[in-house]
């Protein structure tokens, strides 16, 4: 495809998602401003931590301060998971209220984490901020399809990018176009951000750029008090809109004199088969991700390269993202989520193979780029199958569970790079196997699923 179209299809997703983002009317609208203001926010954060914990101190010091960063971003879920998720599920208007605590919460640690920003006390604030970020990531995933369900129910216009019926809109975009609209504006709202948080930081350093974080979390509140309360037709409204009803199983009663249907996500905790496959399936593309970063991270100080190298990599897998996200709406007419994500593993396999008979520092911001597309393409395709095959009622559980999940990859494959030292064309071929046998993995486990009767009425899952 040549690039002019990659960015007429990148600057139509763009005017879709602001049309979204500027349209307050609707349900989603006032999600995309939660989104933006949100991610804004977490990227002013990571602006006033960063060079703290590795580029501003030795390498021996910079492994213990990773070591201890990256528990510091696998804790939160212990917290998230099996503490709030249930909480999240509880009422109708329990997420709103988790988005507006989340905000709220954001917007009073700030200032505090500015005053000990040299402090010891700033570890705990970080870990309390880093809950409350995971308190508002799993809960948006729950709120997708109660956004678009109010806007059914409701009966009103809908939301920008829909087709004249909510049935058309579903068959062409999806939820997996939905996610990516909003990681989309919350890409771009992070690279705008960055922007005053780069130049606060100059001006006034890192407690500057906290308290204006500090700022925007409050707005994120204000816009998520907001957001509706789903009344009416949860499940109906749901199921409208091309989600899967939440499977049955038939399990004969012990007297043999009938049937009985159970919910089979009192029996199974993911719900279905193909939410399995696909949490293994994208939790391999967040491992690659983490193993990735820190890989790059080690592997350039080892080589004195210049540290724009970093940055430049870094870049490359922002870009990456945005192509990735505009992808997939268009991808996602034409493939499945399934067949979305068993392509981003093959592309990463591809590309690392790539990268490492090309040993060089460019062919490492080649593989970030491909990184980014990959994982951009994923994580919108396996919230998708969440949303579409979890009962509407357990979607903030699962979310939390798969996040915690999918955290504890990228922590594992983080860490491998900081306790083992890799040359980085030995680490693209370690990262090309490890996807390649992924991608195997992920493709026989499918097809010996479709040929397997499913128990009851489930639905076989669509081809791979």
């Amino acid at each position: 495809m040549a690039v002019g179209d990659r960015v007429e299809q990148f600057r139509a997703l763009a005017r879709q998602a602001l049309t979204d983002l500027f349209d307050q009317r609707e349900p989603f609208g006032r999600l995309a401003l939660v989104q933006v203001l949100m991610l804004a926010g977490d990227t002013l954060v990571t602006i006033s931590l960063a060079g703290s914990l590795f580029f501003s101190i030795s390498p021996t010091e910079a492994k213990s301060k990773v070591l201890l960063y990256l528990l510091l971003t696998l804790a939160p879920f212990a917290v998230v998971s099996p503490l709030l998720g249930p909480l999240i599920d509880r009422s109708r208007g329990a997420r709103r209220a988790m988005v507006v605590l989340s905000a709220t919460g954001r917007a009073v640690l700030c200032p505090f984490m500015a005053r000990d920003i040299h402090s010891l006390l700033l570890f705990p604030e970080a870990f309390l901020i880093l809950v409350l970020s995971k308190v508002y990531l799993v809960t948006r995933g729950a709120l997708v399809p109660e956004m678009v369900a109010e806007a059914a129910t409701e009966g009103t216009r809908p939301a920008a990018g829909m087709t004249n019926s909510t049935k058309g809109f579903s068959a062409q975009l999806g939820y997996a176009g939905l996610n990516a609209r909003l990681t989309l504006l919350g890409t771009l709202a992070g690279f705008v951000a960055s922007v005053p948080g780069i130049a606060i930081l100059k001006l006034a350093g890192a407690p500057g750029v906290l308290l204006f974080a500090a700022c925007v979390f409050v707005g994120g509140a204000i816009a998520g008090m907001r957001l509706p309360v789903l009344r009416g037709r949860h499940r109906e409204a749901t199921t409208a809109l091309g989600g899967v009803p939440p499977p049955k199983v038939s399990a004969r009663r012990g007297d043999g004199s009938g049937t009985v249907d159970r919910d089979l996500a009192r029996l199974q905790p993911i719900a279905h088969p193909e939410v399995l496959f696909g949490l293994s399936a994208n939790a391999l593309l967040r491992g690659v991700a983490g193993f990735f970063i820190f890989l790059l991270a080690f592997g350039l100080r080892r080589e004195h390269a210049a540290l724009w190298w970093y940055g430049l990599a870094l870049g490359a897998s922002g870009i990456g993202a945005l192509i990735g996200l505009t992808l997939v709406p268009r991808l996602r007419q034409r493939l499945s989520e399934q067949q979305l994500l068993l392509g981003a593993i093959w592309l990463v396999s591809l590309a690392a193979l790539i990268a490492a008979a090309w040993h060089t520092l460019l062919a490492q911001v080649f593989l970030a780029l491909i990184i980014g597309i990959s994982g951009a393409i994923g994580q919108p395709s396996f919230d998708a199958l969440t949303q579409r095959y979890v009962a509407p009622a357990a979607q903030g559980r699962a979310f939390a569970r798969f996040a915690t999940r999918q955290q504890l990859v990228w922590v594992v494959g983080a860490l491998i790079p900081v306790i083992i030292v890799f040359p980085l064309a030995d680490g693209d071929v370690f990262i090309a196997v490890i996807a390649a046998v992924g991608g195997v993995f992920y493709l026989t486990s499918r097809r010996a699923l479709r040929q397997r009767a499913l128990p009851g009425n489930q639905e076989r899952p669509e081809p791979a």
